[in-house]
């Protein structure tokens, strides 16, 4: 999106026109070896120190199909319902990029080894069922890196450099169909179907799906059509869209650019785009309005798949728990709305709750400091719940003192920042900072005497029957401990002090 073009109001562009998506997942598999030799695949090693005459495509080299990739290959196709192809052969697809050293990529055309899918996702109290088209292996292209100019792509650029270290690991590419009627609800689906897509793949092992190092990433197809047509519009393809927010942010402005040309009587132009993290912005790439002959042929250095059905059936039997059968169960278990289980899922504090659980606290407390105090620090700092400083074993000690009597919430809240501040263990800071609760009763009757002392009148008005004004007296209590009293056990001992009855 260049500063020059217009935007339409999202609600605005909504009453005009109906979306249409498409998302293309690209998954890195967390093989040791990459797909077809036996380089490392290690991130973040020194530029082409992971490469071999297989994977820089040097004469004579010839590929090794990793065994291992096609079995995580299957296990995703099972876990998102696909049917598995008795069988299947990789293919070439030739075209040319700088960062890829074979001239053509071993991918898979038109025989995939996974179709017909589908994934539900949770939008709204809505179940929205995306279709999966197909899912297939191929291997990973290198990286370029384009040095100078102001935008970090190659035009304007001094000079390119290429790392190949990535060339060559194995790569899932996840293909839904087009997905029709989720109408304002379009961001949101798209988040929601990428995000859950993301926590089948941890949930099987597959890969670390660390959208920000690029094993998982995203193409956001998105067109448009007149409310009351039946014929889809022209698609644009926003490429490598790497974080879960920047998914619906790029829907959310392609719908509200799309829908400003078409409005202005102009035509969308088939063709990939940019997404730029900083501003929410889409800025074209390259034309795709005249299909590209990739020049497809079956691989010839390679052998067809042909997975036995009893294997395929061996680990659809052994795949584990999925996402969203955990969830029901575990919301069953702690007896929570569906309301709540959302509101934890959409907060990533599922996994943090349960751990919290296991580390034995009770569900409704693990959920209320996640949920609470925990996730606004975690707002404030704008950071994920999951990557503050603190272990579900912290917070599980922290609701074992409050419910020992040992802390009360004001005190367990302070604990919980010592804990983030790296001053130790729970047990820690209430030892460095002194904030277990007083339970001592010579020390907390002497504290209440000080306070009717100081306090008089409000000590007159409880003894003449206005039992309400003993708040007043227990707040003083609190304060001139520092919060550290028991405020129940205080109020029971004024009260006996000044001769009432509860």
């Amino acid at each position: 999106m260049s500063s020059t073009e217009t935007l339409m109001p999202y609600d605005e562009a909504l009453e005009r026109f109906e979306p249409v998506l498409g998302l293309e997942t690209h998954v890195e598999l967390g093989t040791e070896s990459k797909m077809f030799c036996g380089c490392p695949t290690t991130f973040g090693a020194p530029p082409n120190t992971h490469v071999c005459p297989v994977c820089l495509a040097l004469p004579g080299s010839l590929p090794v199909a990793n065994a291992k990739a096609i079995e995580s290959t299957i296990r995703i196709g099972l876990a998102l319902n696909c049917s598995i192809a008795e069988w299947c052969r990789f293919a070439r697809k030739n075209y040319f990029y700088p960062d890829m050293p074979k001239n053509y990529q071993i991918s898979q055309y038109d025989e995939p080894l996974c179709t017909d899918g589908y994934l539900d996702v949770q939008v709204e109290g809505k179940t929205v069922r995306v279709e999966i088209e197909r899912v297939h292996l191929e291997e990973d292209t290198g990286k370029s890196t384009h040095v100078g100019g102001a935008t970090g792509r190659i035009q304007g650029a001094d000079y390119s450099i290429v790392d190949y270290n990535r060339a060559g690991i194995p790569l899932v590419e996840i293909v839904t169909k087009p997905v029709e009627g989720t109408d304002r609800l379009a961001p949101e689906v798209a988040r929601a179907y990428v995000t859950e897509l993301r926590e089948v793949l941890r949930s099987l092992g597959v890969s670390d799906v660390r959208m920000e190092e690029g094993s998982l990433r995203c193409d956001v197809n998105v067109s448009l059509m007149p409310r009351g047509s039946s014929e889809w519009g022209t698609r644009t393809e926003t490429k490598n869209v790497n974080s879960l927010r920047s998914v619906e942010r790029a829907v959310r402005g392609e719908i509200e650019r799309q829908a400003a040309i078409l409005a202005d009587g102009g035509r969308i132009i088939q063709e990939t785009r940019h997404f730029h993290e900083d501003t929410g912005a889409t800025t074209s790439g390259r034309s795709k309005e005249e299909a590209q002959d990739y020049r497809y042929f079956p691989e010839p250095d390679l052998v067809p798949i042909a997975p036995d059905p009893a294997w395929v059936a061996q680990l659809k039997a052994e795949l584990p728990e999925l996402p969203s059968v955990r969830r029901a169960r575990l919301q069953a278990e702690w007896g929570v709305s569906d309301l709540d289980m959302a509101a934890m899922h959409n907060a990533g504090a599922i996994e943090l709750v349960e751990a919290t659980v296991e580390a034995g606290a009770p569900a409704a407390d693990a959920r209320k400091w996640w949920m609470g105090e925990l996730a606004r620090r975690a707002n404030e700092s704008g950071t994920a719940l999951a990557d503050l400083p603190i272990r579900p074993g912290d917070v599980a000690k922290v609701t074992e003192l409050v419910a020992s009597g040992a802390l009360n919430d004001k005190l367990a809240r302070q604990v919980l920042e010592g804990v983030l501040a790296g001053e130790g263990t729970p047990e820690d800071v209430v030892e460095k900072r002194g904030l277990r609760i007083v339970n001592d009763e010579g020390e907390l009757s002497a504290i209440i005497d000080q306070v009717l002392a100081s306090n008089a009148d409000a000590a007159d008005k409880v003894r003449s029957g206005k039992v309400a004004a003993v708040g007043a007296l227990v707040g003083g209590v609190m304060k001139a401990s520092r919060g550290k009293a028991d405020a129940g056990r205080a109020r029971e001992l004024i009260l006996e002090k000044l001769g009432v009855q509860g």
